[in-house]
């Protein structure tokens, strides 16, 4: 704009760099780094210690039976038989093939032991540590895990959430609720269906990418001001929301799939749980740190269990084999944390219906990769797989291993206003040691 005596052109100032000049007096009062390293020196030191996690939620709780933990010749085992795996005297459900020739690099855990039965309590506390207790909300796993292991120069999101379930489908759809609790909707998940790409990102053709920059400097000064006059928490969350929509513009193309290679496609198959784990895999090896896969309900067989089973279990042990191979090959399985999990397991017995109902007394789940040891199956329930026999696992030793695994203080103390003081996770929850690398 021209100043206002004498009009020179010399005297011009961009509107740009006006916008600019603002937001740099609000950005220093983050704090100032220039004393202890360099800004890119630090984004390429946590480029090269980054970790990632992938969450195979398995939704609707698959059947330890049919799975991890067979009992063969036990009234409760079902019409499978078992097979041998890698591990001397360990054996896998005959379903699961391909899983048991790369038992040497998994940790199975056959003793969990959680307290809710029905689907959505659970899936609250199999994925935030414990239940909700309004009106403090602990965040989700995801949220947690893409605040911590964020890289500070990427554009992608902090936490993908891939869900194959069309909105309005609330029962299959995968809830927990307020997902980022206190951390705010900067932590929440991106959500991503199943086309595999992220409608509505490009820009309008009539807006050029100048303009769009200009426009978003102007919405980030004055939200800034607005969060700045009244200290608002939420008008933060919002802002920060609001801020990733470039990031994701930049990064939209890492959805589209039809940018890989056939062959992956194919080796993980058509189904929609396996080209999410692909999608997973390449998200995770192009910076995500969080990335849940979430294949809707389709575990929760309360009807013929045994042939609902025969048809998904073929596919988990297909799908969770290449990607653990996968990340291995690319040498990201040491960086990468890989769980395989449902929010309970199945009843030893079968109902009316020839289905296995819900049973979180005793149940079973895989991990592999990032701080975790290779080739342990840990805890075991009895010989009908009723109860727990020994080494029992709840959600907070479950939660403790998995933020040790990843180089992060389970117990680091969080003090915000007016609640007490908490932690992590549960002070008295200890890690599963045995299986921690």
């Amino acid at each position: 704009m021209p100043h206002s005596d004498c009009g020179s052109p010399d005297h011009e100032l961009h509107r740009r760099l006006f916008l600019q000049g603002s937001l740099a007096a609000g950005a220093a009062s983050v704090g100032s780094f220039s004393g202890l390293f360099s800004i890119p020196a630090f984004a390429e030191a946590a480029k090269r210690q980054q970790k990632h996690c992938i969450l195979l939620w398995l939704c609707g709780a698959p059947s330890q039976f049919e799975t991890w933990d067979p009992k063969p010749g036990r009234p409760t085992a079902g019409p499978f038989g078992s097979i041998p795996t890698r591990l001397p005297g360990v054996r896998f459900c005959e379903l699961m093939p391909n899983c048991a020739t790369i038992v040497d690099k998994l940790s199975v855990v056959r003793s969990m032991k959680t307290d809710q039965s029905e689907h959505f309590q659970a899936i609250d506390l199999l994925n935030r540590g414990e239940s909700p207790r309004p009106p403090f909300v602990r965040p989700a796993l995801g949220s947690v895990l893409g605040q911590q292991l964020a890289q500070v120069d990427s554009s992608i999101p902090n936490f993908v959430l891939l869900d194959p379930c069309p909105e309005g489908n609330e029962y299959k759809r995968f809830k927990a609720g307020n997902w980022a609790g206190w951390l705010g909707a900067e932590y929440g998940p991106v959500r991503v269906g199943g086309e595999y790409k992220i409608e509505n990102l490009a820009m309008p053709e009539m807006l050029s990418d100048a303009d769009h920059a200009d426009r978003e400097a102007l919405r980030r000064f004055f939200s800034k001001k607005y969060e700045n006059d009244r200290r608002s928490a939420a008008a933060g969350s919002y802002n920060a929301a609001f801020e990733r929509v470039r990031g994701m513009m930049s990064c939209a193309s890492l959805f589209d799939l039809d940018r890989l290679p056939q062959e992956d496609r194919e080796k993980y198959g058509p189904g929609t749980f396996g080209t999410h784990t692909l999608l997973a895999r390449h998200l995770v090896e192009n910076g995500a740190p969080f990335v849940m896969v979430s294949n809707g309900m389709p575990w929760d067989c309360h009807v013929f269990n045994h042939e609902i089973h025969q048809m998904l279990v073929p596919e988990l042990d297909r799908v969770l084999f290449h990607l653990v191979q996968d990340l291995e090959d690319r040498g990201m399985l040491d960086d990468t944390l890989v769980i395989a999990m449902g929010e309970f397991g199945r009843t030893p017995w079968l109902n009316e219906a020839r289905g296995r109902d819900h049973y979180p007394n005793a149940w079973s789940l895989a991990m592999a990769g990032c701080g975790i040891q290779r080739g342990v199956v840990f805890g075991a329930t009895d010989k009908d797989g009723i109860e727990v026999a020994s080494e029992p696992v709840d959600q907070r030793r479950l939660f403790a291993t998995i933020f040790t695994a990843l180089g992060l203080d389970p117990h680091v103390e969080y003090d915000l206003p007016g609640l007490p003081t908490f932690t992590r996770v549960e002070e008295e929850a200890e890690p599963i040691h045995e299986i921690l690398a």
